[in-house]
């Protein structure tokens, strides 16, 4: 069993709502911690910088109404994102806001720091870094992180190329600590297969984009809701750094999704230009085709519930 920080020990569903970039805002994150999930957005989604102070105070005091109200059913705890990256000039603001109001998980991508990890601990704030193979999994261990999320094959966005079984288990060897998969779940059988393998958490991030919450344009959504794993497509041309994205908007973009350019990754960006990119260019993991509709969030955590469930009850029948 793994070593969970106290912050984990309240979580009664094995589930991390993944930051979606441009997509995740308050009223997703509200929703997904009222429905038992972590819910999560990127600081850099708040825009201008200024509005990530505005954000925070609107979680913090939804969550905690919610708390006094619900005393019984208390929220899960939030998260947020920060790309740890030397093109994110918004680092050091964003994180002094994030230790200000004390912001339970800190999620750290491309990049792990030393003194970023520091100021979560300043206060008492878990650090759990994105890693796509077992070498970059030690080295945010070794900078401080306190937890691992496993990005792997057929991740949303940015993701890996290892196959689930093959991370899960390298990792395992050396870390007992918290481990979150990210990777093609969104069901509750597939939440469970996570945890069998050895992670603590399931970490979903394309199936919140289909939700009434999420800030994504009305196409988007039902292309998520129509799309399988055969519309994904892979490829670093779009950031720098190798995603996977839908087809029909590549396309839509006059691209041929089947013949993309590779990208030079030491122009690695995620400033105003990729926020563009990444508006007109939908990112999406390949376990879409079990996104059947658009639904409030509330209800797509009700759904992996009953079936996380049921698969359980499958396995001991």
């Amino acid at each position: 069993m793994s070593k969970l920080p106290a912050v984990f020990q309240q979580l009664k569903f094995p589930v991390i709502a993944s930051p979606l970039f441009i997509i995740s805002n308050p009223k997703l994150v509200i929703a997904q911690c009222i429905a038992g999930v972590v819910g999560s957005m990127p600081a850099l989604n708040a825009r201008p910088a200024e509005q990530l102070e505005e954000w925070l105070i609107e979680i913090t005091e939804a969550l905690a109404k919610h708390n006094r109200d619900h005393p019984d059913q208390p929220a899960a705890p939030f998260a947020i994102n920060q790309i740890v990256h030397k093109s994110n000039d918004r680092l050091e603001h964003d994180m002094a806001l994030c230790v200000k109001y004390k912001v339970p998980i800190i999620i750290t991508s491309l990049g792990a720091r030393e003194d970023i990890n520091a100021a979560a601990h300043s206060y008492g704030g878990v650090v759990m870094h994105d890693i796509i193979n077992n070498k970059f999994a030690k080295k945010a261990i070794e900078k401080g992180a306190d937890g691992l999320v496993a990005v792997a094959a057929g991740a949303g966005g940015h993701a890996g190329v290892k196959s689930p079984f093959a991370l899960i288990q390298e990792i395992r060897e050396w870390f007992d600590g918290p481990l979150a998969l990210s990777g093609s779940i969104a069901t509750g059988g597939a939440v469970l297969a996570a945890q069998a393998m050895g992670a603590d958490f399931a970490y979903i991030g394309s199936a919140f984009i289909a939700t009434e919450e999420a800030r994504a344009a009305d196409d988007y959504k039902q292309a998520v809701v129509s799309a399988n794993s055969d519309d994904i497509v892979y490829s670093n041309l779009f950031t720098g750094v190798h995603g996977n994205y839908l087809a029909p908007s590549i396309r839509n973009a006059g691209l041929d999704p089947d013949n993309l350019p590779e990208s030079d990754p030491s122009k690695m960006n995620f400033g105003g230009d990729a926020k563009k990119a990444w508006k007109d260019i939908w990112g999406c993991g390949q376990g879409i085709s079990a996104v059947k509709a658009v639904l409030p969030a509330g209800e797509l955590v009700a759904r992996l519930k009953r079936e996380y469930q049921a698969a359980k009850g499958n396995l001991t029948a």
